[in-house]
């Protein structure tokens, strides 16, 4: 048998492993930290796999879940991922984006550690989505634990403007204490006592962006995304998670709207939304003058976001964790590796091409929120 037959036969053989694995059914309760659907693994095993499922084969022979001389990547699930697949993955790229198929504590503060920088200061804010109920998919306490203490972080969050049991601050604390927020750091609402302005440069869109008004009383940023798709956004990632994300109510209004409204995030023209969420983001990594790093976590890759209580149970099977100083490169791999997967990618296609979802990537790599080119390292390697 030839090289290329050899190749075809040893990846048709990774893609039957992984139809034959499945999906998990919907997650069990999220009033506990033990039980969040984005629950932390026994094993290296995917999270979208119950419990007793046995972790993919990690012998440096099996063609499955072994990296050909540091020329592709396995996921969480077991796929084989040829780095030639990621469209965005150049070497010599100027932005690095570091990969691990593990989804553990001991693979957060790896990755963490992998970045060779930390964020600096006397205050450090962990910005999270600490997750709408009953059901969705935020990110396990137990699973980013280690990591929020390692660096001493208060966990940050902004209220909602659509709603919801987030939609005030009494509210919100309840729900970050009923989701294990509280069991593992001390937990700040960021624009409990309103907004605060910052400069926007360089935007077509704002010239000013509105975050919470506890925003300026941390030094550096700890951004931990999970990353998934979003009814509006196309997908929810480190770029969302810092613009949307740390928009006080008015904020988020303003983004949506493209900068025309600070009482309704209804009605904004898509192009102008996803502008907005690129020069929000901008205005708070040039605010921290770079003391923010990102880490998100490819997990429970439903189609919705964690702000919907009841999402879609995912498709597809989980990826890893990536981390990265450049929110751009970090999102554009997440989403490279999407469309690179021969899983069942459909359904989060669907959702990001239907609302343009690169297109804050492109707007993002034009006003030097990033770069879209990434090298890739695998820590796995």
């Amino acid at each position: 048998m030839n090289t290329k037959n050899l190749l075809s036969f040893l990846l048709s053989g990774a893609v039957a492993a992984m139809t034959l694995a499945g999906c998990a059914g919907n997650p069990g309760s999220i009033s506990t930290p033990s039980s969040p659907a984005s629950q932390v693994p026994a094993s290296t095993a995917s999270q979208s796999e119950p419990a007793n499922t046995p972790a993919p084969p990690s012998s440096a022979s099996d063609p499955v879940s072994a990296p050909a001389a540091g020329n592709s990547i396995v996921t969480n699930g077991g796929e084989a991922i040829a780095l030639s697949a990621l469209e965005h993955q150049k070497e010599g790229a100027a932005s690095t984006v570091y990969y691990t198929k593990e989804i553990s504590p001991e693979a957060m503060t790896a990755i963490y550690a992998a970045l060779g920088r930390e964020v600096t200061g006397e205050k450090i804010a962990v910005k999270l989505s600490t997750g709408e109920p009953p059901a969705s998919n935020y990110l396990n306490p137990n699973l980013i634990k280690d990591l929020v203490q390692q660096v001493n972080g208060t966990i940050v969050e902004c209220n909602t403007a659509y709603g919801g049991s987030r939609a005030n601050t009494a509210m919100h604390y309840q729900v970050a204490k009923d989701h294990g927020f509280t069991d593992i750091a001390n937990v700040v609402i960021l624009d409990e006592e309103g907004s605060v302005s910052l400069p926007v440069t360089g935007g077509a869109r704002l010239t000013e962006n509105f975050v919470g008004a506890h925003f300026p009383e941390y030094d550096g940023y700890l951004v931990l995304s999970h990353f998934k798709g979003h009814a509006m956004a196309g997908f929810g990632g480190a770029i969302k998670n810092i613009s949307i994300g740390l928009g006080s109510s008015e904020g988020k209004c303003w983004i949506h709207s493209g900068g025309t409204s600070r009482t309704s995030p209804w009605g904004g023209e898509q192009d102008a939304f996803t502008e907005s969420m690129a020069e929000a983001g901008k205005s708070v990594v040039d605010s921290l003058e770079g003391n923010i790093i990102f880490i998100s976590v490819m997990n429970r890759l439903s189609v919705d976001c964690d702000c919907n209580g009841n999402p879609a149970e995912p498709d597809m099977h989980d990826i890893g964790i990536l981390a990265s100083a450049d929110p751009v490169a970090l999102d554009q791999a997440c989403v490279d590796l999407v469309y690179a997967s021969q899983d069942d990618t459909a359904s989060l296609v669907q959702r990001m091409e239907s609302r343009s979802a690169v297109h804050v990537l492109e707007h993002g790599d034009k006003i030097d929120l990033g770069s879209r080119e990434y090298r890739l390292v695998n820590l796995d390697a």
